[in-house]
């Protein structure tokens, strides 16, 4: 479901993170330009753990507190989303407005599979507008076992 964004896509996001920056008055470093650039061209929901090895393979002397940092403001700027699962590090995902989905989470390797499902979005809109809610956003997550971990065990 989540795909690698797109060269034009990853320039667009590149100049709104600089503007943001800019706004800030912050300065624009190559290591920040290089962290969000393999944030950008990634895919997945990345720990900074994960981000910061994916960094080190082009630049080894990139620090965490740089790629913590980075992610950060990607997340205030609207460019990144952060999620919170069971499994325990703060995850980050590209921010695509138009593409909302849910999550199924292993409960045993950590997999995260992201979903689209018409039906549920049309019943959480009326359960909402039974209780008299405007809907603004929504978090939908499924724990459980996937199929690799249901064979494996046998």
């Amino acid at each position: 479901m989540q795909k690698v964004a797109a060269a034009n896509e990853v320039n667009g996001m590149h100049d709104h993170l600089a503007e943001y920056i800019r706004k800030k008055g912050l300065r624009q470093t190559n290591q920040r330009k290089l962290v969000s650039d393999v944030f950008f061209r990634g895919k997945g929901h990345l720990s900074i753990d994960d981000l910061l090895a994916m960094v080190r393979k082009k630049d080894p002397s990139v620090g965490y507190a740089t790629v913590y940092r980075t992610l950060k403001l990607l997340s205030e700027c609207g460019l990144a989303y952060e999620r919170q699962f069971r499994d325990g590090p703060t995850r980050y995902e590209l921010a695509h407005d138009e593409s909302h989905h849910d999550h199924l989470i292993c409960v045993q390797c950590g997999r995260i599979e992201e979903f689209e499902e018409d039906r549920i979005e049309k019943l959480q809109e009326g359960v909402a507008e039974r209780h008299g809610f405007k809907l603004s956003s929504h978090r939908h997550e499924l724990y459980g076992v996937c199929a690799s971990c249901q064979r494996a065990r046998g």
